[in-house]
């Protein structure tokens, strides 16, 4: 936030603001600087986003995308199954508005996610401990250079409501890590209420917005006391850009108040609470509330943030995706209506608002988990962790939609054909954001980053 008084006097705390956008420890004119050095790489970018929608917990094959209705009693999904679009394609009975779209998106039923509980989709070996879109940051630059818009974003509950839980569930902390990246590539965090909106609004008296000259000469008269007292470093040419940051109102990317009430109504996945129901049949009800009060209106916010310019964005859900039947996490047949509805009306939702708008072949949706569950229901009536098989759902980006990539073994364990790998998805990710054959021409990226970029096949069924 910048505030300047109507005064000849100037608020040390209020200029502090202009760059205290708590990323890492940067201010903005120190990221703005580093968006520079990387301003040539931006060559190698298709202009494409991806949204990785991380449906934390573990989502099941059967109930969402492979119902396997053929199968026994105890292997087929226990929600039943609806038909989609695409002929002779089912999905799980709980997401019928998907299903209506099948055309408009693709699933992998030989997805082979291999990894146990947190953020092992988007952050493990593979990666190098890094989160993926740390290293869209790496080549392009933390911020956009015309629009000042970080370009690497996480977003969980609390960025869209203040008073939602924050991340549960194993692994929940570790979102953010960059591995030898460094720390100044971690995704830029925000939460609603929090610091950083705010300090990406400009709160200045409208008159004196008509000379910005003056308003700069007066930070310089600031800056020079602070330098006098060794409280801050010099200001250099990226003060004057920080300032146009400011500005254009980056923080207009963040508030959905600037959105068509009608578009936020047709995320808004809040209806679909049955809170009491909620409260009364499960321990930690507060996760399920919030993941189904909030995943409509992240998906919104992310979708501005890629048409401000961010290039990748991990949303992730509550740790609601985990069904063992255990009293605090349900079994499928009960958690699907609190979880698989507000998911299928968000994702939904965001489908149909990309088409609307033209976006669908500029931005990428990649929903999955970090594993699936088991072919049989344990005990109890839940599915527990199988790390051999689960679902994947891709939407737009420029890629084939409208088909189903693989199959599964009879009972939904393993793929029986065009196994789909991590490594297959990521080389997906990355094909949609780069020219990778330019990535491989650039000096000073390090051997690493570039063969977690150029390296591995995109799904080949997928390539358009």
């Amino acid at each position: 936030m910048l505030t300047i008084n109507s005064g000849d006097h100037h608020s040390r705390r209020a200029f502090l603001k202009i760059g205290a956008l708590g990323m890492g420890g940067l201010t903005l004119s120190q990221l703005l600087a580093a968006s520079s050095s990387a301003a040539e790489s931006r060559r190698v970018v298709t202009g494409k986003s991806v949204i990785f929608l991380h449906m934390h917990g573990g989502p099941s094959q059967f109930e969402t995308f492979d119902p396997k209705m053929t199968a026994p009693v105890g292997i087929r999904s226990v929600t039943g199954e609806t038909q989609t679009s695409v002929p002779g394609v089912t999905f799980g009975a709980t997401f019928p508005k998907l299903a209506r779209l099948a055309d408009k998106l693709s699933v992998v039923r030989s997805y082979v996610p291999a990894y146990d509980h947190g953020a092992s989709p988007i952050i493990n070996r593979e990666t190098q401990n890094a989160n993926v879109g740390s290293y869209y940051g790496r080549v392009v630059g933390l911020n956009h250079p015309t629009t000042g818009i970080p370009t690497n974003m996480l977003l969980t509950p609390q960025a869209v409501f203040s008073d939602a839980l924050p991340l549960a569930g194993p692994g929940a902390n570790t979102f953010g890590q960059t591995g030898a990246l460094g720390n100044a590539y971690a995704p830029v965090m925000p939460g609603a209420g929090g610091n950083m909106l705010r300090n990406m609004q400009l709160t200045v008296p409208r008159e004196r917005l008509d000379d910005r000259r003056t308003v700069l000469a007066g930070l310089d008269s600031l800056r020079r006391e602070m330098d006098n007292t060794g409280t801050m470093e010099t200001m250099d040419r990226y003060r004057d850009q920080a300032f146009d940051v400011i500005m254009r109102g980056v923080g207009r990317a963040f508030d959905l108040s600037q959105e068509d009430p009608r578009v936020v109504a047709s995320y808004d996945t809040a209806p679909l609470l049955n809170v009491e129901m909620i409260r009364r049949n499960l321990g930690n009800y507060r996760l399920y509330i919030d993941h189904a009060r909030s995943i409509g209106k992240q998906l919104l916010l992310a979708r501005r943030l890629c048409e401000a310019g961010c290039g990748f964005v991990t949303v992730v859900t509550n740790f609601v995706w985990d069904m063992h039947a255990d009293g605090n996490n349900a079994p499928p047949s009960e958690a699907l209506p609190y979880v698989g509805n507000p998911f299928d009306h968000a994702v939904s939702a965001f489908i149909q608002d990309l088409e609307s708008r033209g976006l669908s072949d500029d931005i990428l949706l990649v929903c999955c988990g970090e594993m699936g569950r088991t072919p049989r229901v344990n005990q109890a009536g839940g599915r527990d962790h199988w790390p051999s098989l689960g679902p994947l759902l891709l939407s737009g980006g420029g890629l084939r939609m409208g088909q189903v990539v693989g199959r599964s073994e009879a009972d939904g364990g393993r793929p029986t054909s065009d196994p789909v790998t991590l490594q297959n998805l990521y080389a997906t990710i990355m094909n949609t954001l780069f020219d990778v054959g330019q990535v491989r021409l650039m000096r000073g990226l390090g051997s690493d980053v570039i063969r977690m970029i150029t390296d591995g096949q995109p799904i080949a069924q997928l390539m358009a």
